[in-house]
């Protein structure tokens, strides 16, 4: 799909958004659950392209889900019984790292694979743990498609920490179900800590503790998650795309069913709005950000890389130099989304410097529209987007229909406020 963006002039209304549900516990809450030892309520789910690859996934691992107002899960307690040895995890990383955990616990085999952009997402250090844990494991170099035979035992594995945090999660939530329990040993840098902090939430929610020393061991001692209705948060990675819309635009924001106290590493974008010059207030379920002019700053990112195309758009706004430092993992995301953001912002008119891991960008108040490719990454799609909304002259984005990968109902989300700029070319 081809959407058309015209600048926004003089607008001083307050916009107000109910954030989406949020991915990462809805992917978390999907898996776990499948695991438990009854039938579990999920409210509040997100659907989109990610998850609904996870619920077909699991579908096919012999689990009953029934989607509606809330999903209905029939937990299996841990016994797997493969309906398809095909499980498509279409443009999901999150799908393919978690999938791969729970095709362990089967006993028969199963090839995981997805689109093209997924057949290049490292999985090489899960399938080695898996490996060393019993798991017949044969992948393309250790890239998908992944041929994957369980079961799997318990005992003590070690995983480096530093390309993704989704392979320690897969480790965690199936660790339950291995004889004897699972300890998890972390080499290295620990990347994403937050994202390993909600996987832990969703566990202990299930009814499972977990030992955790400093992030650098993990147990989870033998035992089964127990069913429960469990509702899913808002969500702050789809947010932060409304809620820079207030300093890029000069207008306020108030975006409802948000947790000021979420675990979630996105959470991130309200310090660094702060940091740039915008007034960030939290209420009870609420953030409201109330705009200034934008200044640019130095900042780290190695827990929040799904952020970097947020913080490129708001620096391209920013007076002065923004660093951007600690993101050399976003370069395994849909996209390369370093080399990616100093391809399609530069063509605002804003000369950015890329380095090793992250980007520096000379912000300008003015930008210019221009013709922008997506490069199949959702989180491009949006930051474009919304940039496009303050910039001088018109603005195409192509291939935006990525955004379903992870908020579906952006663009109507934007419309809801500006049908008069935005203009949706072909289906």
């Amino acid at each position: 799909m081809i959407v058309e963006i015209n600048p926004v002039k003089n607008f001083n209304e307050t916009l107000i958004f109910e954030a989406p549900p949020s991915k990462s516990y809805t992917h978390r809450a999907i898996i776990i659950s499948s695991l438990s030892n009854g039938v579990c309520e999920i409210y509040n789910w997100l659907i989109c392209d990610d998850t609904m690859a996870t619920i077909e996934c699991c579908k096919n691992l012999g689990v009953d889900i029934y989607e509606g107002k809330f999903l209905k899960i029939h937990g299996t307690n841990g016994n797997l019984k493969i309906r398809n040895r095909k499980l498509n995890c279409r443009n999901s990383g999150s799908t393919l790292r978690f999938i791969m955990g729970l095709a362990s616990l089967a006993d028969d085999f199963v090839i995981i694979t997805g689109y093209k952009s997924l057949l290049h997402r490292p999985i090489k250090y899960l399938e080695d743990a898996l490996k060393s844990l019993g798991a017949y494991v044969i992948s393309r170099n250790g890239f998908p498609p992944v041929k994957i035979r369980g079961k799997i035992h318990g005992g003590e594995v070690s995983i480096r920490g530093d390309v993704s945090s989704q392979f320690i999660s897969s480790l965690l939530m199936i660790a339950p179900y291995l004889k004897g329990g699972l300890t998890i040993n972390i080499e290295g840098d620990l990347v994403s800590k937050p994202y390993i902090d909600i996987t832990l939430d969703v566990i202990e929610n299930f009814g499972v503790k977990v030992y955790n020393e400093r992030y650098k061991r993990f147990f989870i001692e033998e035992s089964s998650y127990i069913s429960r209705k469990y509702t899913i948060e808002g969500d702050y990675s789809s947010s932060s795309y409304l809620l820079i819309l207030s300093p890029i635009l000069n207008t306020r924001v108030i975006v409802r069913n948000l947790n000021p106290k979420s675990r979630q590493a996105d959470r991130k974008i309200l310090e660094i709005l702060r940091d740039m010059g915008a007034k960030v207030y939290t209420k009870k379920d609420e953030i409201i950000i109330h705009p200034d002019k934008l200044e640019g700053i130095e900042v780290t990112l190695k827990d929040s890389p799904d952020l970097l195309p947020t913080v490129v758009a708001l620096a391209c706004k920013a007076k002065g130099e923004t660093i951007i430092k600690g993101v050399h993992h976003a370069r395994y995301k849909e996209s390369d989304r370093i080399r990616i953001c100093k391809e399609e912002f530069e063509k605002f008119g804003v000369k950015i410097h890329e380095t090793n891991d992250g980007l520096k960008i000379y912000g300008s108040e003015i930008t210019k529209g221009n013709v922008f490719d997506c490069h199949n990454d959702h989180r491009i799609a949006m930051s474009i987007s919304v940039l496009a909304l303050a910039s001088e002259g018109k603005s195409i984005i192509r291939q935006a229909e990525c955004v379903n990968k992870s908020f579906p109902q952006f663009y109507q989300y934007l419309m809801k406020y500006f049908k008069e700029n935005i203009k949706i070319i072909s289906p």
